[in-house]
C-alpha cells in the first residue's frame, strides 16, 4: 500500500488558523456513567488564565460564556465551544486558542477547581447575583428535583452499561473472525508513510484528549465535521472488534515519540475506546467511519479493515449478532429517553433560580471580564 500525503511538518502546529471555530464535548454519558476530560480543555501548562464559573442551574453560565465567545470571534479570536453532553444547545466551556484563555463551568457533576489559584485558575461565582431569599424559599423542591435528576441519570448509565455489554459480545465476534496479521502490515505501511523523515524526538508530543460526539437527550450529537479540518485525512472503516482503535493508538504514540502534538477524540459509548485522532502540525487526521458517526469527508486514504474479516466465522454468528445489536439499539433508545426525562427535571430547576437572578448585573460584570480578556 503506496501512500503520499499532501502535508508534511508544520511549524508551531498546535495553534489553529484566525478565526477556525471548533466544537466538541469535555464530557459524556457513557458506559462507564458520566466520563470527565475536562482537565484537557486547556491544559494548565498552555493557559494563561482559566476562568471557571460557579453558581447554581439557569444562573447565566452558557450565556456568559456564549455572548463573550461571540465578541472575541468577532474580533478575530479562534473558538473552542465545549458543549454539555446532557444539553447540547448549552456551553460547558469556551477556549480561546489564541490568548491562552479558558472559561469553564465548574458546577456538578463536572466540578473544576482550581488547581493553581491566582496563577491560572481565577473562580467567578455568579451566584454572588441572585436572591437567597427567593431560593431559599424552594429548598424542598430544589432539594427534591435534584435527587430525581441523579435517579435518571443513574438509570440511564445502566442502560448504557447494559447495551454496552450486548456491544461488547458483537466486538468479540468480530474480532475473533479477524486475521490480526493482515491488519498489522496495513498499520505498519500507514506509519510508514506518515513519518518518513520524521526522527524520533528527546522530548515526548503533548496530547489532549476530548470527545467528538456524545450521547444527548436529542440522541448522538457529533461535531466531527468541525474537527476534521485537515489537509490530509485517512477514514478507516471497520465493525467493532475489528481493531480500528489499534491503527489510531498506535499513529499516535510514534507521533508522541516523534514530539508531536496531538488530539485524541473517544467513542461516546467506551470512553477508553480511541475513535478519531488529529496531528495539527502534519495537518492530518485519522477518522473512523461506522454506522454511528460516518463524515463526508473526501479522504487522501481509505482503509477497509472489513477487508480482513473471515465471513464465514460472521455467518456462523450471524443470529447473535443480530440479536445483540437489536439489543443495543433497543437499551441505547431507553437510555436517551431517560436522559431527555432528566433534562426535563433540569429545566424545571432553573425555573427556581431564574426568577431570582440579577441578569443585570450579570450582564455588567460580563462586560468587565470581556474587556480585560480584550
Amino acid at each position: 500500500m503506496e501512500i503520499i500525503f499532501r502535508a508534511k511538518l508544520k511549524p508551531g502546529g498546535i495553534m489553529m488558523s484566525k478565526g477556525r471555530v471548533r466544537h466538541m464535548f469535555p464530557g459524556g454519558n457513557t458506559s462507564k456513567g458520566f466520563f470527565s476530560f475536562y482537565d484537557y480543555v486547556l491544559p494548565q501548562e498552555r493557559a494563561e488564565r482559566i476562568f471557571i464559573l460557579k453558581g447554581g442551574p439557569g444562573v447565566g453560565k452558557s450565556t456568559f460564556m456564549r455572548k463573550i465567545a461571540e465578541t472575541l470571534y468577532s474580533e478575530g479570536c479562534d473558538i473552542e465551544y465545549m458543549h454539555c453532553s446532557s444539553d447540547p444547545s448549552s456551553l460547558d466551556g469556551v477556549v480561546f486558542p489564541n490568548k491562552g484563555i479558558a472559561i469553564i463551568d465548574g458546577t456538578a457533576p463536572h466540578i473544576v477547581d482550581p488547581k493553581n489559584p491566582g496563577a491560572v485558575d481565577e473562580i467567578i461565582n455568579l451566584g454572588r447575583f441572585w436572591n437567597d431569599e427567593g431560593i431559599i424559599k424552594n429548598r424542598d423542591k430544589i432539594l427534591k428535583t435534584n435527587m430525581e435528576i441523579s435517579a435518571l441519570f443513574q438509570r440511564a448509565y445502566r442502560y448504557l452499561q447494559a447495551g454496552y455489554s450486548l456491544y461488547r459480545d458483537n466486538e468479540i465476534i468480530y474480532s475473533q473472525a479477524m486475521e490480526h496479521g493482515k491488519a498489522n502490515v496495513a498499520i505498519s505501511e500507514l506509519i510508514d508513510s506518515i513519518f518518513a523523515g520524521i526522527d524520533v524526538s528527546e522530548v515526548e508530543g503533548k496530547q489532549r484528549h476530548l470527545f467528538a460526539s456524545a450521547i444527548t437527550p436529542e440522541g448522538l450529537v457529533s461535531y466531527l465535521s468541525s474537527l476534521l479540518t485537515t489537509d490530509d485525512i485517512v477514514v478507516i472503516e471497520g465493525k467493532p472488534g475489528t481493531g480500528t482503535e489499534r491503527l489510531l493508538e498506535r499513529v499516535r504514540s510514534a507521533a508522541v515519540e516523534r514530539g508531536l502534538y496531538t488530539e485524541s477524540y473517544y467513542c461516546a459509548l467506551n470512553p477508553q475506546k480511541l475513535e478519531h485522532l488529529v496531528i495539527p502540525e502534519l495537518d492530518l487526521s485519522i477518522t473512523t467511519s461506522s454506522e454511528a458517526h460516518n463524515v463526508d469527508v473526501d479522504p487522501t486514504v481509505k482503509i477497509d479493515f472489513n477487508s480482513f474479516l473471515d465471513h464465514s466465522i460472521i455467518r456462523k454468528h450471524s443470529e447473535e449478532i443480530n440479536f445483540n445489536q437489536n439489543g443495543f439499539e433497543m437499551l441505547l433508545d431507553r437510555a436517551i429517553e431517560t436522559i431527555k426525562k432528566a433534562k426535563k427535571k433540569h429545566d424545571e430547576l432553573e425555573g427556581f433560580y431564574v426568577p431570582n437572578m440579577n441578569f443585570e448585573e450579570i450582564q455588567r460584570f460580563q462586560e468587565d471580564i470581556l474587556k480585560r480578556l480584550m
